[in-house]
């Protein structure tokens, strides 16, 4: 799908995503979810391509004709295939989508969520120049968003936060790295300190939880880690490690919803806050994201964003715009709550299989 503007991080630049839906019938009902891996190994070792073979050849076979009772019998079965988390994400969502269908309840009800509309923000890719940069800030800030957080890279780090600090001194400003430094390179971001950010994201390489919690020290600025959180017993290590003091939970990273709803509780136990990390979804993740980011621990606005903020066509009849707040609301229907519009998911599709 072709994004309304080009989106870069310190791993490259995309004009368009790839991604995979998946459809699951039972019972009369159709539920979907959706695989975030794309199309380049930049942010994780999977991609759409892996994905595809995963779930093709691995996942689905585990699945059809069989009575999977929840999120976690799902989990159980497909607990011999080492890793591809995006890949099982994917299928579980379109579970939750079936469950919350079957019983009339959202996915919000589901969870146990608390709010009716979750605060948001809005992630800025890297730009040509500084003053690209600001110009693109400010118009999001007219748009209605509250909390701007910037990808950040060597070289284009301190310079570009400071641009944008000073002309928003107020706003919520946070920044991610996406594990562009070494403990070597990392002190070079010491300066941001004095910005008043909400968080630094991701400095290290995804395995570096140790390295993560020996930089932690040197920061007053809270460090936040999203890649090095693929698991409930990864977020266990980082906290008993201290090696971060915010945790960004995508559900999709960590290997389903089921999986983010054990990071947000273990974060809850040891009094860390959380927030939901977004990767560029379609209407169909983000409904899955804004009812998980309902939960009472995550306290710092989410990377959810409204639908026009990636696509100027989504694929589902229901659109996800910013409430005056900074807000976006959950959605209330069963399951999702969404309505996927087939004929757009058609002109989009580059191919398909049924199993």
């Amino acid at each position: 799908m072709p994004l309304v503007s080009h989106f870069e991080t310190s791993f490259g630049r995309i004009f368009e995503r790839d991604c995979i839906l998946v459809e699951i019938q039972s019972e009369g009902l159709t539920g979907w979810g959706e695989c975030v891996a794309d199309r380049d190994p930049g942010y994780s070792y999977e991609t759409s391509g892996t994905a595809w073979h995963i779930l093709k050849d691995f996942i689905v076979p585990l699945l059809v004709g069989q009575q999977v009772t929840d999120a976690h019998d799902f989990q159980y079965r497909v607990a011999n295939i080492r890793g591809h988390h995006l890949a099982k994400a994917g299928v579980e969502m379109a579970l939750w989508d079936l469950l919350g269908q079957r019983e009339k309840k959202s996915l919000r009800e589901l969870f146990g969520g608390q709010r009716g509309s979750v605060p948001v923000g809005v992630s800025v890719g890297l730009q040509d120049t500084p003053e690209i940069l600001l110009e693109t800030v400010s118009k999001y800030i007219e748009d209605g968003y509250r909390r701007v957080k910037l990808k950040i890279k060597p070289g284009r780090d301190v310079g570009d936060t400071q641009v944008v600090r000073r002309a928003f001194p107020h706003i919520q400003l946070q920044v991610d790295a996406n594990s562009a430094y070494t403990l070597e390179t990392a002190p070079a971001l010491l300066p941001l300190d004095d910005f008043d950010l909400l968080l630094i994201e991701q400095p290290l390489f995804d395995d570096d939880t140790w390295d993560h919690a020996r930089l932690q020290k040197l920061f007053k600025t809270p460090i936040c880690l999203d890649e090095s959180i693929v698991s409930p017993r990864h977020a266990r290590y980082a906290l008993e490690m201290q090696a971060c003091r915010i945790v960004n939970i995508k559900p999709a990273r960590c290997g389903g919803l089921s999986q983010g709803l054990e990071v947000h509780d273990l974060c809850e136990q040891a009094g860390i806050p959380v927030w939901c990390g977004g990767m560029l979804e379609t209407n169909i993740g983000r409904a899955s994201n804004l009812a998980l980011a309902s939960l009472p621990n995550f306290s710092l606005p989410a990377d959810i964003s409204a639908s026009a903020r990636y696509y100027h066509e989504d694929l589902t009849e229901e659109t996800f715009s910013l409430n005056p707040d900074s807000t976006i609301s959950v959605p209330e229907k069963p399951g999702l709550g969404v309505t996927v519009i087939r004929s757009r998911v058609e002109k989009f599709t580059l191919a398909r299989v049924v199993v």
